[in-house]
């Protein structure tokens, strides 16, 4: 049996106004997460939040009693220097940081934002990292990246750099509200098949008419922006959304 469902409703299809209050009323709604995109206008070609908006929602949601509860902060991490920021983040109340395995193939070992190294990162470096940090470690990977990339890191001896989910993108990530990817959802059947046990993120054009899709390949961690944040009864929406993985597992 794979994990239960997660349900991480998008904040970046919320009202940028009353952030705080959209992010209570959604874990309300029955939201086991709150997924946050954080976007640098380098890895990705969109811009954001940072740190700071993270510190100020922050208050207006309780943080999880047990790892991967409800009310965990899932960052998702779309910037080029992802080790740079793990700590202002983890100050600013991120539960789970989750960096793109593109960006850690290709990125410093500095470890604050004004720092300077040639040293590089990697994969299970940054995980270890996180979690000495204190907090779940996820690596998320573009619709253009195969796979089996990431073997050699979830099948590691090291526990400590073993990821805590993976995000498998079905769309290509930098804006909200395109259409969903079905093309990726192999990549998630090879992901339950060889762990079973894994937590499995999607994101990208999930909605009630995308849902059942994602569910049969094996995600259990479904984020969707717009289809929740613009729904006449969110709460409906995060239910069918919930019960379509559930009963699936």
């Amino acid at each position: 049996m794979s994990p239960q469902a997660i349900i991480a409703p998008s904040i970046l299809s919320a009202d940028f106004a009353a952030l705080g209050k959209a992010c209570s009323d959604t874990i309300d709604h029955g939201a086991t997460w709150l997924h946050i995109d954080i976007m640098d206008g380098h890895f990705v070609p969109n811009m954001t939040f940072g740190a700071p908006v993270v510190t100020k929602i922050r208050p207006h949601v309780p943080r999880p009693t047990a790892a991967h509860g409800i009310g965990t902060f899932d960052c998702h991490m779309m910037i080029a220097e992802p080790k740079k920021w793990v700590k202002d983040f983890q100050k600013a109340g991120c539960d789970l940081y989750c960096f793109h395995y593109e960006a850690a193939v290709t990125s410093t070992a500095a470890k604050n934002p004004a720092d300077y190294t040639e040293s590089r990162t990697s994969p299970k470096e940054m995980i270890r990292y996180v979690h000495e940090q204190k907090m779940l470690a996820g690596i998320a990977i573009k619709p253009e990246t195969p796979v089996d990339v990431l073997w050699d890191i979830l099948d590691n001896a090291d526990q400590a750099a073993i990821p805590d989910m993976v995000l498998v993108m079905t769309v290509h990530p930098g804006f909200g509200g395109q259409s969903f990817m079905a093309s990726e959802l192999p990549k998630v059947k090879a992901l339950r098949e060889r762990y079973p046990d894994l937590n499995i993120e999607v994101d990208g054009g999930l909605s009630e008419s995308t849902i059942d899709q994602a569910a049969e390949a094996g995600a259990n961690v479904i984020v969707a922006g717009s289809a929740v944040f613009g729904a006449k009864d969110p709460a409906d929406v995060i239910a069918k959304l919930r019960n379509a993985v559930d009963t699936r597992r």
